[in-house]
Parts: structure tokens; C-alpha cells; sequence
């Protein structure tokens, strides 16, 4: 055999290897992309995500699906954590936050967003209508109504207000919390979780992500969390992943969680990974009694592989790859 037989030959080998394995550059042997969904808090996810998938299998993009699938929340009026029906502040206001991503790296976030049902609309459009990424209070406001969305009730929500007048009843107003004893800060579980992030891959193998939220419940007012901070609540990067927290959130501005989640992505790791690490760097360097907080990731790769960490048991989330929103229990340090 000559030289010319044997790259000959070792060449149709290489093609075989490379066709066998996916990585042939023929179009006809690519892999097809399988959309995939996930959210924060199953009780949330299992209303939002069925919304979400509904437009993924249709072919449609994700951020239609984002958005759309956390609306669901926004509009439930029986939610406490998220829309006009959920806790309000101290002094007795609903003030709400939202932040949206695509795989463009375009961004839009609202904060401090009174009397509008949609916060995640007003955000995208921040997004899309404005040479702006984040407007807030009576700015976000007027901008909510001239794109149309309409001037809400302030009357709080039946559960919203028999919970704002227990609160009073038993808990003495305080313009500071003290971080040493966590005082008057009720505790981010299942009920008070106080956000829905939601990030998802469609059929072309794009990102996007949403995180909408009211706020802790009985909050300062003018307090904004992490929800609407990009990096901080939601960071999508379409060449790597994307991520969303959820829990207190200034634990998670402090960090940049989401952000560090998919720069640990980037790194190499694993979705599941990426959150332990970020939520052990929540632990090492926050002021507060890490038994006192809470914190939850979750994380999805351009491979389509999520993951999820908490600082505490008890966190949750939803996830779908078909019609059914599997849930799944995070791990957690504490």
C-alpha cells in the first residue's frame, strides 16, 4: 500500500468517526434540538410551564414562551408571590418587579411597578420599543400605559389583605432590618417565595429567560430585589446557558448569582454544578445567619442539561420536555 492509498484510507475512517458520532458536518446527520422548559417552585411551574411547552412545540421561539408561561402567574389573582393579587409592602402597596433576556443579549427590566397586571410585558417592551434597559416607579408606569396595558385597581386582593392586616396586628413597623436576627423578614418557602424565574431552549437551539415577582412580602417600600437586576435574578448567555434564582434577593445581588451560575457553565460545569457553587458562595460571604435565608437556583445548558441548588431543603421546580411538568427536588447545603 502507498502513500497515497493509506490517507486514502485513513481518511474515509475519519469521516466514518465523526458521522457516527453526530459531528459531521453534512446538515442531513445534524441532531435535532429538543426544546426544553424549566421554572422556579413546582406549585408555580405547574401552571406556567404547560403555557410555555404549548408554544416550544409549536416551533415557537423562546422568549414568546418565557413570557407568556409567567403571565400565567401574573395573572392569577389568588398568587401572593407574583401580580397585583400577591403581598404587598409595608405600607400597604403592591409593587411589582420583572426582568426578560433573549439569546441576542437584549434586555428589558421594570422595578417598582404599581397598578399594571403585566410587569414582564412592560419589561420586554422596555426591551424592544426603548433604547433603555430598566425603568422604574411612575416612569415604568406612564410607559406600561402608553403601550397599552391598562391602569389597574389599588385595592388589594381578598388573601392579599386579610395577610397585610395580620401583619400589622403582630408586627411592629421597622424602616431597617436588622440582618443579625433577620427581624420582621418572613422566611422565602413555599408560600413566600416571592418570584417565578423561567428559562427555556427552543427547536433552534435558543435561549431565553423571564423573572417576574412582587417582592418580599411586607417589604420597605421601594425595596427591589434581584428579580429585575440582570446578572443578579436571570442572565442568559446563548453560547453557554442560562440561569435564574430565586429566594432573597439581596443574597443573590450581592453575588451576581445568576450571572456566576452560567460563568461556572462556561467553565465547564454542570448545570446542578454551577448552582452548588454559586449557593456556596452565597454562604461564605453573606452577613446574614445562612440558616436564616434562602436561596434557589436553577440552570440550563446549550445541551439542553438542567440542574438546581438551594442553601435550604425544601426548594422545588418544574421542568418539560413534553406535555408533563416533571417535578424535581433540589439539592441544598443546609
Amino acid at each position: 500500500m502507498n502513500r497515497r492509498e493509506i490517507v486514502k484510507l485513513l481518511g474515509l475512517g475519519g469521516l466514518s468517526f465523526y458521522s457516527k458520532f453526530g459531528y459531521s458536518k453534512n446538515k442531513s446527520n445534524k441532531i435535532p434540538i429538543k426544546p426544553i422548559v424549566l421554572s422556579t417552585w413546582h406549585n408555580q411551574s405547574i401552571k406556567a410551564n404547560p403555557i410555555a411547552w404549548q408554544i416550544l412545540s409549536q416551533n415557537g421561539s423562546a422568549l414568546d414562551a418565557v413570557e407568556n408561561g409567567v403571565q400565567v402567574c401574573e395573572n392569577d389573582i389568588n398568587n401572593c408571590c407574583v401580580g397585583l393579587g400577591a403581598y404587598p409592602d409595608r405600607d400597604g402597596f403592591v409593587t411589582l418587579d420583572a426582568s426578560i433576556m433573549n439569546h441576542q443579549y437584549e434586555i428589558g427590566a421594570v422595578a417598582a411597578l404599581e397598578r399594571i397586571k403585566s410587569p414582564i410585558h412592560t419589561a420586554r417592551m422596555v426591551m424592544e420599543k426603548t433604547p433603555h434597559v430598566f425603568i422604574v416607579g411612575k416612569g415604568a408606569q406612564d410607559f406600561a400605559l402608553n403601550q397599552g396595558q391598562n391602569l389597574e385597581s389599588s385595592d388589594l386582593s381578598p388573601n392579599a389583605l386579610n395577610a397585610y392586616q395580620n401583619w400589622l396586628s403582630k408586627s411592629e413597623y421597622q424602616p431597617k432590618i436588622n440582618i443579625e436576627k433577620n427581624q420582621n423578614t418572613p422566611p422565602a418557602n413555599e408560600f413566600n417565595h416571592d418570584t417565578i424565574g423561567m428559562i427555556a431552549m427552543d427547536a433552534n437551539g435558543n435561549l431565553s429567560g423571564a423573572c417576574t415577582t412582587s417582592g418580599m412580602a411586607f417589604k420597605m417600600h421601594g425595596r427591589v430585589g434581584d428579580s429585575p437586576v440582570i446578572g443578579a435574578g436571570l442572565y442568559v448567555d446563548n453560547a453557554i446557558g442560562a440561569a435564574t434564582a430565586t429566594g432573597h434577593g439581596e443574597e443573590v445581588i450581592r453575588t451576581c448569582g445568576s450571572f456566576l451560575v452560567v460563568e461556572y457553565m462556561r467553565r465547564g460545569f454542570s448545570p446542578e454544578k454551577a448552582c452548588k457553587l454559586a449557593v456556596e458562595r452565597i454562604k461564605q460571604i453573606t452577613p446574614r445567619d445562612p440558616k436564616s435565608i434562602q436561596v434557589g437556583f436553577i440552570a440550563l445548558n446549550k445541551k439542553g442539561e438542567f440542574g438546581a441548588y438551594a442553601l435550604q431543603k425544601g426548594f422545588d421546580f418544574g421542568v418539560n420536555t413534553n406535555d408533563e411538568t416533571k417535578k424535581f427536588e433540589a439539592l441544598a447545603l443546609i
